[in-house]
């Protein structure tokens, strides 16, 4: 190609054809469930490294999942996120983080 052809990217398709670059998300409501009706699992990941521990899924509201994170961040002496209903904690703290939701009358699916 010499410097002033300019480069053709037609393959056969347009935009008008119903092609868009937006994904068409389908939002769904959020059920908030009362703490006892909670089924939580634990996973447990590695990064960088580190060991994390996964804990949900949780179907609670945005500022009530914040005050359960902050209240088991605090009584285990850990840092921790809330990200899309997965409470993610810290080290290797699974049976520490079972007895403390245990507390606040939350169910796991596989028993002890």
């Amino acid at each position: 190609m010499s410097r002033g052809t300019p480069l053709s990217l037609d393959l056969g398709a347009s935009w008008g054809d119903g092609w868009s670059l937006e994904e068409e998300k389908t939002a769904q409501p959020l059920s908030v469930l009362d703490p006892s009706a909670h089924r939580l699992v634990f996973q447990k990941e590695k990064r960088k490294g580190k060991t994390v521990t996964l804990v949900g899924p949780f179907s609670l509201g945005e500022e009530e999942a914040q005050k359960v994170l902050s209240v088991l961040k605090k009584s285990l002496a850990c840092g921790g996120a809330y990200k899309e209903g997965w409470m993610e904690f810290q080290g290797d703290i699974s049976p520490k983080v079972r007895t403390h939701l245990e507390k606040l009358t939350f169910k796991f699916k596989n028993p002890k």
